[in-house]
């Protein structure tokens, strides 16, 4: 059975009745929204422009390549965490649909699956990315590997996805935001995250969160300039993205890419710095982004954090800790959340 709804917005079930795919993307009104995003980014100073540009077809192919460097930690650091203890994490929420933002190929997630399911508790899945292709291919792999599994996708920004959520039909739901995507938020917009996060979630539901921890300067620096240069080839590809996307005439081998470890705001940084004076033309847009010899571009912020500042910042926002683990080196944390009622002003 397929249902269709006809406008921005559709819904889609399958025969199976285990899978329903919905549809918040409204095409027209993001393109516009990030057509003025850019163009603020690339005529402020300094020029900067968010992660999400770096995941076209093949940005996200080379993101892939980057979580099996061995340069690059908290992937297989996160997922080593998450094999070791997904089962107390299922034991402490009980039966418990899962709700994760960021879903992508879904890897981790069927971690915590298996966990649930060696506990014999039914299987519900929100799986929550802004590529609906992504969301249904992952989903139809996950159905036949968990028979029991029901899955209901969002595809769809996390900021409209999270006031779209179903009610809930298992006795509670777990948010999860995993694979230290947080330290991609700078302050203003980590409090913004939370505040909806917080009105989402109803009082002692569950919030999960993968955070990436303070270590020396020079590992952390090695993960963003790993030796082969993948890294490297991921954050150029953003003016690809541009240039197609945009219709402007980046040229890459005038940037090259920039990691550093900014001891100050406690985050890596990721910059592509301009090799010479030039001038950029986005046709789509209209616009011209001039660049100084040196000039940078800022594509990404990572913030790395403490495990007791994150939860003491955590439970101011509501979400007592129930529990939280980490590696043997300490490199990356997890935290289980619950949330609890705050007087808010």
């Amino acid at each position: 059975m397929v249902r269709r709804i006809d406008s921005n917005f559709a819904t889609h079930q399958s025969s199976q009745n285990r899978l329903t795919l919905e549809q918040f993307l409204n095409t027209q009104a993001i393109s516009h929204a990030e057509g003025l995003e850019v163009i603020q980014g690339l005529t402020q100073n300094p020029k900067t422009l968010p992660p999400k540009y770096f995941y076209d077809s093949k940005g996200s192919h080379l993101f892939e390549q980057i979580c099996q460097l061995p340069e690059y930690y908290p992937t297989r650091t996160e997922t080593a965490i998450l094999k070791q203890y997904a089962s107390e994490i299922a034991q402490l929420t009980g039966p418990c649909e899962l709700v994760e933002l960021g879903s992508g190929s879904s890897t981790k997630t069927r971690i915590l699956l298996d966990a649930y399911q060696k506990l014999e508790f039914p299987l519900r899945y929100i799986p929550i990315d802004v590529s609906a292709g992504m969301l249904e291919d992952t989903a139809q792999k996950l159905l036949t590997e968990y028979p029991s599994l029901q899955v209901h996708a969002l595809a769809s920004t996390y900021e409209v996805a999270l006031t779209k959520l179903p009610p809930t039909k298992m006795p509670t739901r777990m948010l999860c935001f995993i694979g230290s995507t947080l330290g991609n938020l700078d302050l203003d917009e980590c409090d913004r995250f939370f505040s909806q996060v917080t009105d989402t979630l109803t009082e002692g539901e569950y919030f999960l969160l993968g955070v990436d921890l303070q270590k020396p300067k020079e590992i952390l620096e090695a993960a963003y300039n790993d030796a082969q240069g993948i890294t490297a080839e991921f954050n150029l590809n953003l003016l690809n993205h541009l240039n197609r996307r945009f219709q402007a005439n980046f040229d890459l081998s005038l940037f090259e890419h920039w990691a550093f470890y900014n001891e100050d705001a406690r985050q890596i940084e990721m910059h592509l710095r301009s090799l010479k004076d030039q001038v950029i033309h986005l046709r789509e847009l209209q616009i011209e982004a001039t660049f100084a010899a040196g000039e940078t571009l800022r594509t990404e912020i990572s913030r790395k954090f403490e495990l007791q500042q994150m939860q003491a910042y955590l439970q101011a926002k509501g979400l007592k800790t129930l529990k939280y683990w980490t590696d043997s080196r300490q490199w990356f944390g997890l935290i289980l959340a619950q949330l609890q009622l705050v007087e808010k002003n």
